[in-house]
């Protein structure tokens, strides 16, 4: 099965009660925003009929009845399925390959206990000495060419469960950003926020070891929080709560009761820098995007 282009719209056509129709018949697709215009993509098997079902219901059609008798012609309408975990990363590429990449990191680097891995993708290069870690300062790594450590920590994990954690987080958001701006914004998206994030917590902390996607996950965070603020659509609804949980976990970890704790040290300054610069990037788009839809 393979993802193809359905059909252009103007940005001025309002897809968001079809978009939620399609969802009701748990229907896969996506909606990218190219130009001036809107693309809608659906699997190659349903895309004659996702066609079919906007003429007849453009506007997503609100009494429309999931019970309803089925209309010859309308597989989509009468045998909707539920998009396979394969269709859905087929449907979302960079998001699926940046956490293969995360996997195929805390395989090499042993989930973060094997140091002589682990400096090919710290922030900043270092050596052991006795039980001291020496680092490489960082106009230095820079001038050496090693341009790759700005954004490599976020592929460093250290334990399962960060990992784990970290990868259900970055799945959630940035398919959403995916599947309604595109892979390469969402690559843009990941690889500024990794900057922005290893940067702040760089010059907050000084030379240490850190890593992770949660400064990456903080930016994605905002940057749909505030994109869905002033342009809605269905694909950056996230569920009740998720922003004021993660808000909450924020300022948790920034009284440093955390740590405290015994869970080990939290980069909160990549996660501040995280959610600032993504809050300013979803300003932005969604101004853009509001502009658009009401020119």
């Amino acid at each position: 099965m393979n993802i193809i282009e359905v059909m252009r719209l103007p940005l001025s056509v309002d897809l968001s009660g079809f978009v939620h129709l399609l969802q009701r018949l748990q229907v896969p697709h996506r909606v990218s925003e190219e130009g001036e215009v809107q693309v809608l993509w659906a699997p190659d098997t349903l895309a004659q009929d996702v066609l079919q079902l906007y003429q007849r219901y453009p506007d997503g059609n609100a009494d429309f009845e999931l019970a309803q008798a089925p209309v010859e012609g309308d597989s989509a309408v009468s045998a909707p399925t539920q998009p396979s975990l394969k269709d859905q990363v087929k449907a979302c590429k960079v998001t699926a390959a940046v956490l293969l990449l995360c996997f195929i990191v805390a395989g090499i680097t042993g989930i973060g206990d094997n140091f002589s891995t682990i400096g090919w993708f710290t922030f900043l290069d270092f050596r052991v000495q006795g039980d001291y870690l020496y680092f490489t300062p960082l106009a230095q790594g820079l001038a050496e060419g090693q341009w790759w450590r700005l954004v490599s920590p976020m592929l460093l994990h250290f334990g399962v469960l960060h990992l784990a954690m970290n990868s259900l987080w970055y799945w959630e958001l940035g398919k959403r950003i995916e599947l309604r701006q595109g892979p390469w914004l969402l690559l843009g998206l990941t690889l500024l926020f990794s900057v922005v994030s290893n940067l702040a917590q760089h010059y907050t902390s000084g030379a240490s070891l850190f890593g992770g996607l949660s400064g990456v996950l903080y930016g994605l965070l905002g940057h749909i929080w505030l994109y869905q603020w002033l342009a809605p659509n269905p694909h950056f609804n996230l569920p009740k709560g998720v922003l004021v949980m993660m808000l909450i976990w924020l300022v948790v970890c920034l009284t440093g009761v955390v740590g405290q704790l015994g869970f080990g040290q939290i980069a909160n300054a990549a996660h501040v820098g995280g959610l600032l610069i993504g809050c300013l990037t979803g300003l932005l788009g969604g101004g853009m995007a509001r502009r658009k839809l009401s020119a």
